[in-house]
């Protein structure tokens, strides 16, 4: 009895997985276009490309509400260009303070669109990467721009600041990424002076 109730569990199981399940459909009735979405509003639209006219590769790039035609890119080799006309023109705005021109990162504070702060080394890993020397912070939308140390970090992959107080950052450092050798510098950082002091927090 036990072999002939397992035997009949095995053909219903059987039976159940064969079953063609309907396929699955989203808006209305069988319309599979999103229900929220009118194409004859984009139809005009087409992606252009708005530079800056260089060679490399981008991994950051941020905005502010506050300031819809204002951009800030940051290249694996070139540093950190603004435009202020929605990509019509592009200025570098950290030849001359930048130790090294590999950017990981970009985060302007929300309380303050002066507060912008950069993360260096690219972060897509490759074989050919270039590390970079930390944490950088202007005050005057990149007018000037201060050393925040995290030298070791390399590579910084996110930056976080508090939506009310600029002040208050999380830092995400990925460290050395060859070898066997860890170092400190690697893991979720935090401030909360600014950059003056950053504590490890993950």
């Amino acid at each position: 009895m036990k072999g002939s109730a397992i035997a009949l569990f095995i053909v219903v199981l059987c039976t159940l997985i064969t079953v063609e399940a309907p396929a699955q459909t989203f808006g209305h009735g069988s319309d599979t276009n999103n229900p929220t979405f009118e194409a004859s509003l984009f139809k005009d639209l087409s992606f252009r490309n708005i530079g800056p006219y260089r060679g490399g590769r981008s991994v950051a790039v941020a905005g502010h509400d506050a300031q819809p035609y204002t951009f800030y890119a940051g290249f694996t080799g070139g540093g950190v260009f603004k435009t202020t006309d929605g990509g019509n023109t592009w200025k570098n705005i950290t030849d001359g303070y930048f130790k090294t021109g590999s950017v990981g990162a970009i985060d302007i504070a929300d309380s303050d669109p002066n507060v912008i702060y950069v993360g260096m080394g690219e972060t897509d890993i490759r074989g050919n990467m270039s590390a970079g020397d930390g944490m950088y912070r202007t005050t005057d939308a990149g007018k000037t721009w201060t050393w925040l140390g995290m030298g070791e970090s390399q590579f910084i992959g996110d930056i976080e600041v508090h939506p009310t107080d600029p002040d208050v950052v999380w830092i995400a450092a990925m460290g050395k990424l060859f070898g066997t050798d860890g170092n400190e510098e690697r893991g979720v950082f935090k401030t909360t002076d600014g950059g003056k002091t950053w504590k490890k927090v993950l």
